[in-house]
């Protein structure tokens, strides 16, 4: 099983290493110590703790009903606009979200750089990566 150190949590949690040591002195985020004496997180209790903290962050209004179930709340950043298309820049925590969309669609919903914005994502092809550190 993977384990974290504190700047790695912080990192993946996009909060400081100070709240990560918060959260473990306040006995909200399990810590252990490895072979050297350096407090560790392991991965699961990691990945526990992140499914928690982002419950209820960004949720869909009780009045609308979806089956998206991705949704980034940010504010609009950039938005470049052309005769028919617009792409639109949400800023949502350390996560930068690009859609196109119509022109229409953002003028009709007044989208512009500085107002609040819910990105929803759905999709059926989703690219997962990640470092090769199995050695």
């Amino acid at each position: 099983m993977p384990t974290y150190s504190i700047g790695q949590a912080a990192g993946l949690l996009g909060v400081s290493s100070e709240t990560v040591r918060r959260w473990a002195d306040g006995g909200q985020l399990r810590m252990d110590r490895d072979g050297a004496g350096n407090r560790v997180i392991d991965g699961v209790s990691l990945a526990a703790f992140a499914k928690e903290r982002a419950s209820g962050l960004h949720p869909v209004p009780g009045d609308v009903l979806t089956s998206v179930r991705n949704s980034f709340a940010g504010i609009v950043t950039k938005v470049t606009l052309d005769d028919v298309i617009a792409q639109v820049e949400i800023q949502s925590g350390p996560h930068r979200v690009v859609s196109v969309v119509s022109r229409e669609a953002v003028e009709e919903l007044g989208i512009e750089v500085g107002v609040t914005a819910t990105a929803r994502v759905k999709s059926t092809n989703v690219h997962i990566d990640r470092p090769d550190d199995r050695s």
